[in-house]
């Protein structure tokens, strides 16, 4: 069974049943990634992306991610970033994976703190809890958006590239 770490937050109801999530402060094994997520729509919804930065334990970049969604709703967007990171994870290892996203949505629903009412995202919550029954040890963790700037970019270039934009320059 995977662990989960978790701060004040309660697991979801369907993890409680599965006895998915640790102890409180269970600390990540000495082998596992760490997932920096966004998602995006312009217009919401509208033209929508995702970024993901992999890194492993000792911060050194594993692989970088992102894909245009087509016309879809910011939280999709979201969404889809988390599936892609675990995805990841289940596919590559280590089975350990912790995710760091500024939808600070996405991480209460995740911990069950909020209900996933839209059938979508609903359907994306089971698909997310599937593949954490699937490691070996999961965490999720809100950050805010200044320190989650390069899976912005990346969700950015998706867009950018999806809508055939040219990036914008910063100065």
């Amino acid at each position: 069974m995977p662990q989960f770490s978790r701060s004040h937050d309660r697991p979801p109801p369907q993890a409680q049943s599965k006895n998915l999530f640790a102890e409180h402060g269970k600390s990540a094994p000495a082998s596992h990634l760490v997932a920096y997520i966004d998602g995006g729509a312009r217009g919401n919804p509208g033209p929508a992306g995702y970024g993901v930065v992999i890194e492993d334990q000792a911060g050194r970049r594993v692989a970088t991610l992102n894909r245009y969604l087509g016309h879809q709703t910011n939280n999709y967007a979201e969404y889809s970033a988390l599936i892609a990171a675990l995805e990841y994870a289940v596919e590559h290892g280590p089975r350990a994976l912790k995710v760091i996203s500024d939808s600070e949505l996405l991480v209460r629903q995740m911990r069950g703190v909020y209900k996933v009412k839209h059938p979508a995202l609903r359907e994306f919550c089971r698909r997310a809890q599937e593949l954490i029954g699937q490691l070996d040890w999961f965490d999720i963790q809100h950050v805010l958006r200044t320190k989650n700037r390069e899976a912005d970019r990346l969700a950015n270039a998706a867009m950018d590239e999806g809508t055939q934009r040219s990036p914008r320059l910063t100065k």
